[in-house]
């Protein structure tokens, strides 16, 4: 599937999306790291009651992309909220809890 979008010189540009990225990966936590260079997202699923989580997806991005990025997820939350109400998040607690036991020393 191509989708033909302007690129910022006003030029088109074809993007391929194939059937597998098509597909998508859930993901419920995300966790950001940077450098001076670079920001890192990894996408996360977390099951409850499972002790251990795995890295589905890894982005690495310019801070510049990051910005982009951060500039069009709030544009399209904006736009969500105004059609569908205000987005309530629920408190994660942190460190999360997996459903393991805790060590005690």
């Amino acid at each position: 599937m191509e989708n033909p979008n302007p690129s910022p010189e006003g030029q088109e540009l074809s993007i391929e999306l194939t059937e597998e990225i098509a597909e998508g990966v859930y993901s419920n936590l995300a966790i950001i790291t940077h450098s001076n260079t670079e920001f890192v997202v990894d996408f996360v699923r977390i099951m409850p009651g499972v002790p251990k989580a795995k890295v589905k997806s890894r982005v690495i991005l310019t801070p510049e992309h990051a910005k982009q990025l951060m500039k069009a997820l709030q544009e399209n939350i904006s736009r969500f909220e105004g059609q569908n109400g205000t987005i309530q998040p629920k408190d994660m607690p942190y460190p999360l809890n997996f459903g393991t036991p805790k060590g005690e020393a």
